[in-house]
């Protein structure tokens, strides 16, 4: 498996600016995996800008996540089947960049620091990204956690 680099931080804290910076220094060829989905105003015009400030020459896919699938629309979440949808995502996906010799440079939000959320399915979504998110820590090479756009090292 090549280098995992794993990029944590709060929203607008300079994660992707960040991750394109270290992915360009590589002077590599990147392949950027897209799973946002512009579900609405907002994240259509997040995604706009990030896709205008990736270099022309990246090979772009978007491929959004399964784990929605275990998601009910209410406010009523499965904890049990949301999690272990997770898990095996990211079995699935540590399995496939072990078979591989390329670099990767995974950006996730870090969701418990902030306030706790006032209903359950935020809350599920809290718990769940947090055991993902320390899954992925525990396999990096390197871990960051952005903080006003300044990477701290965590990890390696």
């Amino acid at each position: 498996m090549g280098k995992l680099t794993f990029l944590l931080g709060g929203a607008r804290s300079g994660k992707s600016s960040h991750a394109q910076k270290l992915a360009q220094e590589t002077g590599r060829s990147v392949t950027f995996l897209a799973t946002a989905q512009a579900l609405d105003e907002d994240m259509s015009a997040r995604i706009k800008r990030h896709q205008q400030d990736r270099p022309v020459d990246w090979v772009t896919l978007e491929i959004p996540s399964n784990i929605a699938e275990a998601l009910q629309v209410n406010d009523a979440v499965d904890e049990t089947q949301a999690l272990n949808a997770m898990q095996k995502e990211i079995d699935d996906l540590l399995a496939f960049m072990r078979e591989g010799k390329q670099d990767w440079i995974v950006i996730s939000n870090e969701v418990g620091l902030g306030v706790v959320p006032a209903y359950q399915m935020g809350r599920a979504y809290r718990d769940i990204l947090g055991s993902a998110n320390q899954r992925i820590a525990h396999e990096a090479d390197r871990v960051l956690f952005m903080v006003a756009g300044i990477p701290m090292i965590v990890k390696g």
